[in-house]
Formats: C-alpha cells, sequence, structure tokens
C-alpha cells in the first residue's frame, strides 16, 4: 500500500477541492436568492443553482473515485 500512498493523497486531495469548489457554488447561489426580484436576477439564480450541480457532480465523482481507491488499497477490490 506504501507505493499508492501519494496516489491516494492526490485523490484525497482533489477530491477536498472539490468539496471547496461546491461550497463556492452553494454560496454564490445563495448570495443571488437574497437579491432584488426581478427577472435578471432570477436567471442568475437559476443560473447559479445548474453550476452548483455541475459542480455537486464532479465532488461526488472525485468522493467515488478515492472511495474506491481506499477499498482496492486496504481491502484489495
Amino acid at each position: 500500500m506504501t507505493e499508492n500512498i501519494g496516489e491516494l493523497d492526490a485523490m484525497q486531495a482533489a477530491y477536498k477541492e472539490a468539496v471547496e469548489a461546491w461550497i463556492v457554488a452553494i454560496r454564490e447561489e445563495e448570495a443571488l436568492a437574497s437579491v432584488a426580484h426581478n427577472l435578471a436576477e432570477i436567471d442568475r439564480w437559476e443560473a447559479a443553482n445548474f453550476h452548483e450541480d455541475e459542480v455537486r457532480a464532479r465532488v461526488k465523482a472525485a468522493k467515488k473515485a478515492y472511495e474506491n481507491a481506499l477499498r482496492l488499497a486496504h481491502f484489495g477490490f
């Protein structure tokens, strides 16, 4: 397993980075939910929601890859 530590560290770092990006996307969406109630702002808010969905999908993919690598490293499957 020691030869895989660098790979696991990189996967863990990628997962953490994705989570941080997700937090930013959530905060951006939250900020837009608190602005004026005009059509342009609603469009920006909806776009922020789509962006948050995309970032969340990257988080889930990074988490799954990291979890699979941990299972392989520790349990061999």
